[in-house]
Formats: structure tokens, C-alpha cells, sequence
């Protein structure tokens, strides 16, 4: 048994991995931001303790109070994703990965945590160069488009000041895009009735590849990396990478809507932004051979396309 203390611990993450650390005979601490929050919390079995991610004193406070052995980072604040307006869209969840992580772990550094494990992204963020499937000893895009930069930036600073933490056993989870409750690609979901509306067309060859994960599967790897994980990168994703031409059609049909229409890149550039041109052509997608190999973990969901099919 563990002391663990779980930051963003009420978002879609939250809800599936709080009571599965809760089952696994831990201690778990919830840093929450509101009262609610702490209802929620205790709902699923954690000890609630109050923090804004951004105010320092209050995150020493809290850390200082769950006492915990291992620091779980889910801090994001992610909505519906504007291609348009991209870097908009992740503003507030770059912010986190940046000044929030560099608060977290200093706050972990006095309390003399011994492992630290992050949400990083490999859904969007590898090099758009070479193989469609990268591993985790791929570099991230060096050269992103302008409305991707900040993000990616947000994300490369996150991953370089866990693993550069010499005083604890830093791990970085690049999880695929997620799919299932509390996402963005849950039943009745925007994006999903977008589809069903035939608003999420193809976008040139559609060859951008996507690895997904559902949410329940990415919960079960970070249990996995806070009890055995080891210092380093872990993709975390289904068995199944799929480009855009070949998912979002399939996705279309199990919806029981038409099939997706397909523009031009110059149309898809004018609706969606460079960024989702990007999303749409040019992504790679990630192996999960290493978390299967060195965490132990198989997804119970190998496959988007079994998945969704419960799900939509």
C-alpha cells in the first residue's frame, strides 16, 4: 500500500482511476479546486485536499498534507478542441503542463515523493517524418505547425522537467487519443454528433494516423506505472494505430450516419486551420510495445474499432 496523491483527480482520468487505486489497497489523496470537487473526490474514495494547481503555497499545502510516497500530474483543462483556434483551445491546459508541473514537483521535492508520474500526449505530438508508428525513443514534431507550437512547447517542457528530476522516479504516460466516458469521443459528445451530422469531413488523403485509447484502459496503465513503472516514457495506447481515411469512415457507420464527405487540404485548411490539416494528414501515430512489455498492461479494449462499437 501506497500514499498516493492524485492532482486533476475529478476530470474524465479521475473518475476511472481514483477508485481503481482506491481498489488496490492504496491511500489516495485528491488535489481538487472547489468544494465540489471535493464531493466528488470522496465519492470516489479519496481524501479530498483543496488547491489551486497555480498557487504555490496552496499546492505545498496540500502536498504537505497528503504526505504522499507517489505524485499522480493529470492536470489538464481540456474541452471541446477548436482546430481553428488551436492554440486557444489549449491555453489553460499549457499553462498547467508548464508553470503547474514546475509548481507540483517542487512542492514533491520537499515532501520527498519518490515517484512522479504525468500526463503527457502522444496522440498529437511525434515527428511527422519517417514511419507512421512511433516509439518513445522518437523525438516529438521539432518543427510543429504555428497554432500546434505552444502546446507541443507545453509538452516538451512537462516531459524534460519530470525526467530531468534526479531526487524522485519521474515517468511520463503519452496517452493516445481518448475515447469512452467523460471524453471528448463519448456517446452524444460533439464531436461524435458532428460526425453524425457528416460536419467532420476527410480532409485531403486523410493519412494522418491516429492511436487512440479508451479512458478505462489508460486508467489501468497509470495504476500499473505508479506500482512497478520505471524512470522513463510509456506510450499508452491501443493495439490498433488507423488513419483518419480509414477510422472516420468506420466511426461514421457505427454512428448509423452517412459516410464522411472529403475535401481538398485547401478546404480543409480554410474550415479546420493548419492544425487540423495537421490532425488530418500528416499525425503518426504510437506503439504501445514498451507499456505491454515493462508495465505488464494489455488494453482491454485492443482496438478503437471494438471500443467505439460499445460505446457510440
Amino acid at each position: 500500500m501506497m500514499r498516493i496523491l492524485v492532482a486533476g483527480a475529478t476530470g474524465a482520468m479521475g473518475k476511472e482511476l481514483l477508485p481503481r487505486l482506491v481498489d488496490a489497497g492504496h491511500e489516495v489523496f485528491a488535489m481538487v479546486r472547489s468544494e465540489s470537487g471535493k464531493a466528488r473526490a470522496a465519492e470516489l474514495g479519496a481524501v479530498p485536499v483543496v488547491a489551486d494547481a497555480l498557487d504555490r503555497a496552496q499546492v505545498e499545502a496540500a502536498v504537505r498534507e497528503a504526505a504522499p510516497e507517489v505524485v499522480v500530474d493529470q492536470l489538464t483543462a481540456i474541452g471541446h478542441i477548436d482546430t481553428r483556434h488551436f492554440e486557444r483551445s489549449f491555453a489553460p491546459t499549457d499553462r498547467l503542463r508548464t508553470e503547474g508541473t514546475d509548481i507540483l514537483l517542487a512542492a514533491a521535492r520537499a515532501a520527498g515523493v519518490r515517484r512522479f508520474v504525468a500526463q503527457s500526449n502522444g496522440a498529437f505530438t511525434y515527428a511527422r517524418t519517417g514511419g507512421p508508428v512511433k516509439n518513445e525513443q522518437d523525438p516529438l514534431d521539432p518543427s510543429p505547425v504555428a497554432p500546434m507550437a505552444s502546446m507541443i512547447g507545453a509538452i516538451q517542457h512537462l516531459e524534460k522537467a519530470v525526467l530531468g528530476a534526479e531526487w524522485t522516479e519521474g515517468i511520463v504516460l503519452r496517452y493516445g487519443a481518448f475515447y469512452g466516458p467523460g471524453t471528448s469521443m463519448a456517446p452524444g459528445s460533439e464531436q461524435l454528433e458532428m460526425i453524425r451530422k457528416r460536419k467532420f469531413p476527410v480532409v485531403g488523403d486523410g493519412g494522418g494516423v491516429w492511436s487512440f485509447v479508451h479512458i478505462a484502459d489508460a486508467a489501468e496503465a497509470t495504476v500499473a506505472a505508479v506500482e512497478k513503472g520505471a524512470r522513463g516514457v510509456y506510450n499508452i495506447v491501443d493495439d490498433d494505430p488507423a488513419t483518419v481515411a480509414e477510422w472516420l469512415p468506420e466511426l461514421a457507420a457505427m454512428l448509423g450516419a452517412k459516410k464522411p464527405m472529403r475535401v481538398p487540404r485547401f478546404v480543409g485548411r480554410l474550415a479546420a486551420g493548419p492544425a487540423g490539416v495537421v490532425l488530418m494528414t500528416e499525425l503518426r501515430g504510437a506503439s504501445n510495445a514498451k507499456a505491454k512489455r515493462e508495465l505488464g498492461w494489455r488494453p482491454a479494449h485492443p482496438s478503437w474499432r471494438q471500443g467505439l462499437q460499445v460505446k457510440a
